[in-house]
């Protein structure tokens, strides 16, 4: 029975695509021309997803298109999916670190971006508690907003 529950932890780990280096609240210089200040919610994902990952997605753009629809429209809100197991994703997910399933809300300022990893606060509340999982989205996207 025990090497039967290794075996499930196993599979859970492996469809969810492995582990991520964690980076909470770093700033990094960019390269290329300025896009102009922003909000980027990046949800990283694999080519197989679970039913967590699947909802991170799900409740993110439920959060996101009934409460910031319009920052969306005129880019000051930007949302991307990117599948991690497509060879033209590489270069965002090396720079992000990131290795399998992940959540990041970056804010981006003169040309400066603050990366936060919300990775492990969207497992811990996704599926149990969302109500949780999008307050703390909204907190961060708030905290990044430029202040009137």
């Amino acid at each position: 029975m025990k090497n039967l529950i290794y075996v499930f932890a196993a599979i859970v780990l492996i469809s969810c695509g492995g582990g991520t280096n964690k980076k909470a609240s770093a700033t990094a210089q960019t390269k290329g021309a300025a896009q102009g200040d922003r909000i980027e919610v990046l949800y990283f994902h694999g080519a197989q997803r679970c039913i967590t990952c699947r909802a991170i997605e799900k409740h993110t753009i439920e959060l996101l298109d009934s409460l910031y629809s319009k920052e969306l429209a005129n880019g000051a809100i930007v949302f991307k999916a990117i599948d991690i197991s497509q060879k033209e994703n590489e270069a965002i997910a090396d720079k992000y670190e990131v290795t399998w399933s992940s959540l990041f809300i970056n804010g981006w300022k003169n040309n400066q971006e603050t990366i936060n990893n919300m990775t492990d606060y969207a497992f811990s509340y996704v599926k149990g508690q969302p109500d949780v999982f999008k307050t703390g989205i909204k907190d961060k996207i708030e905290e990044l907003r430029p202040k009137q």
